[in-house]
């Protein structure tokens, strides 16, 4: 890593640092258990890493009609939405997949349950460089995001683009030492996730593969992908989006007026519309989501 990155990174953590505190500093903890009431005095808390994006507005309004209360907490960490629902400082998630939150789970023992579907969203490579895979050179650096999750499907992503292969196939668990130096035709460099769309700036970093949440850092003229997988594909279930509570809570009427919410039209016409028009909606019932983690999960704990 260059010495001008190893200084963008060190801003860009400090920056998550201060975003992080300032975040929580609002917010009470619950206890850990205790679900809000969804009251004007006592507000629904819900961490995303998406605040400006009009939708929210718009869901918040149609709660509120429906007498719920909703705050949005925003984070630029995807590590922090767990933990502050563990800790009982939110009542509610949005940001991550089933796999990310498998992850989660098994690494910190933790239970958080998926309640209700949102989208997959495709994971894209991007470039300001070239506009074709084809003329990505030789030995080029891509960026790809560094969480454990992200990174594998990265990984699988730039594979079926043909610009690397992996040990074995690859999975959802591969890591950049599976990748095969003498049959790759790129190296990768894994990034915080949100230093993705700033790693285009660099002069040897050809592509990136950017998380939806961060395509709106991209300089306009080149948010069209390089490279896209099919997000309706069954083998895209793990990267289901979904909404996570604590697993007290995972029956909570209110939550689930929430999720109703969500899925009408003026709300995930918003959300396709700030994807892109990438963004497929999923309306996968609970139980669903739980059976696809809890396999996920499995296959982690196997990995050792």
């Amino acid at each position: 890593m260059s010495r001008s990155r190893i200084s963008l990174a060190a801003r860009s953590l400090a920056a998550v640092a201060v975003v992080a505190s300032l975040a929580l500093s609002g917010c009470a903890s619950r206890g850990g258990d205790a679900a809000s009431a969804g009251t004007k005095d006592d507000p629904i808390v819900i961490g995303i890493v998406s605040s400006g994006e009009d939708y929210w507005t718009t869901f918040q309004k149609k709660a509120q009609a429906e007498g719920i209360y909703v705050e949005l907490k925003n984070f630029s960490d995807y590590q922090l939405p767990n933990q502050g629902l563990t800790d009982g400082d939110l009542d509610l998630n949005q940001f991550q997949h089933l796999q990310f939150l498998a992850d989660y789970n098994v690494k910190t023992g933790s239970d958080l349950t998926p309640i209700g579907a949102t989208a997959v969203y495709p994971l894209n490579l991007y470039s300001t460089k070239v506009s074709d895979v084809a003329d990505i050179p030789d030995g080029a650096e891509v960026a790809i995001p560094n969480d454990a999750s992200n990174q594998a499907r990265a990984l699988l992503v730039l594979q079926d683009a043909g610009l690397l292969k992996l040990t074995d196939g690859g999975s959802s668990f591969s890591t950049p030492a599976d990748v095969i130096p003498g049959e790759s035709k790129i190296t990768v460099t894994a990034l915080k996730a949100d230093q993705t769309p700033t790693a285009l700036q660099d002069p040897n970093v050809y592509a990136a593969i950017v998380n939806n949440d961060y395509v709106p850092n991209i300089e306009a003229a080149h948010q069209k992908p390089l490279y896209t997988t099919d997000a309706a594909s069954s083998a895209n279930d793990p990267y289901i989006n979904i909404w996570v509570s604590r697993k007290s809570d995972a029956e909570n009427a209110t939550f689930k007026k929430l999720i109703a919410i969500y899925h009408d039209a003026a709300v995930t016409d918003g959300v396709v519309e700030a994807s892109g028009g990438t963004g497929v909606i999923k309306d996968n019932k609970p139980a669903e989501l739980q059976d696809i983690l809890a396999t996920i999960e499995k296959n982690e704990k196997a990995q050792g």
